[in-house]
């Protein structure tokens, strides 16, 4: 099993602004983590973690691809890109070919120039209810 610097993924989630870095890094990156279905980890020269992304799959039929981020100061550099490759790579060798994200607003380049195109008629949605709201009783 891969290890991780916790510090050093949260400093990436931080950078995203999908993070405000107050809860225990580490109780919350190793679940995250070992319960994804993939996950990829750039590093630099010094071992600290630049850029990340995760697949979140069955390993059967359907993959999203989440959390990709680069650190500001790596950007350009094709870093990005090869995190997604190396996702989609592993959904391929599993036989998924349903694979889907959530663009952040902007992003919309870097993820067609990969082969992904926006879902017509689709609308990505967010549960934003308390637990009683979705009483049907």
């Amino acid at each position: 099993m891969q290890e991780w610097d916790a510090e050093d993924i949260v400093a990436l989630y931080c950078s995203a602004g999908w993070w405000d870095g107050n809860a225990d890094a580490a109780a919350i990156i190793t679940p995250l983590f070992t319960g994804s279905f993939a996950v990829v980890v750039a590093y630099d020269k010094d071992k600290k973690a630049v850029g990340m992304g995760r697949l979140i799959s069955d390993g059967a039929a359907d993959a999203y691809i989440q959390d990709v981020v680069v650190d500001p100061r790596c950007r350009g550099q094709g870093i990005g890109k090869r995190i997604v490759q190396l996702l989609i790579d592993t959904c391929r060798q599993a036989g998924i070919t349903w694979i889907a994200l959530i663009a952040e607003p902007g992003s919309n380049t870097f993820y067609t120039s990969l082969g992904f195109m926006p879902m017509e008629n689709h609308l990505p949605m967010k549960y934003e209810g308390d637990e009683g709201d979705n009483d049907n009783s």
